[in-house]
């Protein structure tokens, strides 16, 4: 496999830059497109215009903001893409629902399988306790941009698929009690977390507490590269981590 890593000088694309020049998934070369920087080891580039190279799958860390210019590309070249990125418009959203119709994406808030898990647990407990409170909890270093974090609002969406009625509510101010309906999300920035994510569901009686921390950014470098490793194996469509799991479990 041949990848193409966008922001490829970000703590992240780097992360990504070192599993794959490593071997990782079978990947044989490694490429980069990054305008502020460059891994030892990776051909980059400055802008994704410039790329000149035969690849298998783009695996984008870079930002948001570089959606439309990367789905061009994608579908200029017939590439499917792992996009890894938070914090899309309405119309970025639109964009790559649109892109997925020719194309294989693969669209994450978290590349980690940990975070896969932790979800499918929180949608668990809020069905089965249905008259519960909800609230989530994420801590990330002072560098992160996007609050709360796109895990977090994936984790609510999550829950508002067994609880239609309910609706994110991030932080909390003033007076006044909180509704069953709302869940409430609370960011915190300091020093260098990696991530951290809880999710609490709690009544009167009991509460449940479920929760994910990562020690090290490698195992979102490792979801990203298994995102892209399955990717090659898709027709067009919009895929998630839901579906890489599916895939893993079918496997078995």
């Amino acid at each position: 496999m041949r990848i193409l890593i966008l922001g490829v000088g970000g703590r992240m694309g780097h992360a990504v830059a070192q599993l794959a020049l490593a071997g990782a998934r079978g990947v044989t070369a490694v490429y980069g497109v990054d305008p502020a920087g460059s891994v030892d080891g990776v051909v980059s580039y400055r802008r994704l215009s410039d790329a000149e190279c035969d690849v298998d799958c783009i695996i984008d860390f870079s930002h948001h903001g570089a959606t439309g210019e990367l789905l061009a590309y994608a579908l200029s070249e017939r590439l499917p893409v792992v996009i890894a990125t938070t914090g899309q418009t309405a119309e970025e959203l639109r964009q790559i629902d649109a892109a997925a119709a020719d194309i294989p994406i693969f669209r994450s808030a978290n590349m980690s399988l940990g975070v896969a898990l932790l979800k499918e647990l929180a949608r668990m407990a809020a069905k089965m306790m249905p008259e519960a409170e909800i609230e989530i909890i994420e801590k990330h270093h002072d560098r992160k941009l996007d609050a709360p974090s796109g895990t977090a609002l994936m984790l609510a969406e999550a829950i508002r698929e067994v609880r239609p009625e309910s609706y994110p509510v991030c932080g909390r101010s003033g007076s006044g009690k909180r509704t069953r309906e709302e869940i409430g999300i609370h960011a915190v920035r300091m020093g260098n977390i990696v991530g951290e994510h809880e999710v609490l569901i709690g009544t009167d009686n009991q509460t449940i507490s479920v929760r994910h921390t990562a020690h090290d950014r490698a195992l979102f470098a490792e979801g990203a590269l298994a995102a892209a490793e399955f990717l090659l194996r898709q027709p067009a469509g919009l895929y998630d981590m839901d579906d890489l799991i599916r895939a893993g479990s079918a496997a078995k």
